[in-house]
């Protein structure tokens, strides 16, 4: 990648415009993250010499470790919370010892968890000082070792985003997968509401995580249908359907070839035994999938929809799936978020509409 921000960041344009190009000539729309304090996790590896910790990380496409007092990627709460934490953390042998790494899960809403991981059990004594640790510094604390994990007050945080001028919350598991930069997933959902109007029909959405879209989509939607494999995801989306009051939104845990079975009448699931899915009429569909993006069975599928809503995070696996989606759709809109960078990674949105 070159240089400077606004090159690599035309270069993650280019390269969209170029998996665009076989079937479009639009320009996609763009949004540029922040330079630093854009990263709302981190892990850091614990570096022990003599009787001193020490933050570490990997450098770049090696196995080599190289300590460091800050990370520029990382947000500013996790930026100011590291110094204060390690000099605790070496003042109290029962935190430090066997300290391996440190995970941090910070918010736009303030909350941050910190998850400390060891190659050693965990014990009352260590209990009671991580108690004090959320108290110090009003965090909240977990504590991992094999097979142990001891959770101080919670295992989550609530994140705020600003959407369209409507503040959502949302329950964010440590471990559970949520987006990194929370600046940019607040462009990421806008983008998608500005892209679907206002609908008399019904959506339904696939690998839908903790409700990242689903939640202000629903705002759009006569009613909404929403699947995902993860069952701690589940839980989340539940806890935030409830949280923002949420009354037209429905979900089951299921992949997304089965909700494909399940529409086509292929075969019943226990799972939707309290779903009316006759009930609903799709004219959208959103698919947010993992790298691997959408098998080939799974793409067939959502070229039933009338709408699509793609967000991708793998653009070979984006170009694969357009080849054949394009096939019966057209590309309406597009856009670039740049969540990670300096890095090659690329997040990106198509949009697309059934041709005659």
């Amino acid at each position: 990648m070159s240089h400077t921000y606004q090159e690599q960041f035309e270069q993650k344009l280019e390269r969209l415009k170029n998996i665009l190009a076989p079937y479009s000539d639009l320009s996609p729309s763009a949004f540029k993250s922040p330079e630093k304090g854009y990263r709302q996790r981190a892990e850091f590896r614990i570096w022990h010499e003599g009787d001193q910790a020490s933050y570490a990380m990997y450098r770049p496409g090696s196995k080599e470790l190289y300590c460091l007092r800050e990370l520029p990627a990382a947000a500013d709460s996790i930026n100011k919370l590291l110094p204060s934490l390690l000099e605790r953390l070496n003042q109290t042998k029962e935190l430090k010892y066997r300290l391996f790494s440190i995970e941090f899960l910070s918010t736009l809403s303030g909350e941050m968890l910190v998850t400390l991981i060891y190659h050693r059990a965990l014990d009352e004594e260590w209990l009671n000082l991580a108690k004090s640790l959320e108290q110090e510094f009003s965090i909240y604390v977990i504590g991992r070792s094999r097979k142990q994990k001891l959770c101080v007050s919670q295992d989550y945080v609530t994140e705020e985003l600003d959407i369209e001028g409507i503040s959502f919350r949302y329950q964010q598991i440590e471990g559970s997968f949520t987006q990194p930069n929370g600046l940019i997933n607040q462009q990421m959902i806008g983008w998608a509401l500005s892209q679907v109007g206002t609908q008399e029909s019904d959506l339904l959405e696939l690998y839908c995580g903790n409700g990242n879209f689903t939640i202000p989509l629903s705002q759009k939607f006569r009613q909404v249908f929403a699947t995902e494999i993860s069952k701690s995801s589940i839980r989340s989306l539940n806890w935030n359907i409830e949280a923002n009051q949420i009354n037209n939104l429905k979900s089951a845990r299921l992949s997304a070839e089965e909700m494909g079975d399940a529409l086509g009448a292929v075969r019943p699931f226990r799972r939707l035994k309290e779903i009316d899915l006759e009930s609903y009429n799709f004219s959208h569909i959103l698919v947010d999938p993992p790298r691997a993006g959408l098998d080939s069975k799974s793409v067939e599928f959502v070229k039933e929809f009338d709408y699509i809503l793609y967000i991708s995070c793998n653009p070979e696996t984006l170009a694969a799936n357009l080849e054949q989606i394009c096939q019966s759709h057209e590309i309406v809109s597009a856009a670039l978020f740049d969540q990670f960078p300096f890095t090659p990674h690329m997040e990106s949105g198509v949009y697309l509409r059934k041709t005659a």
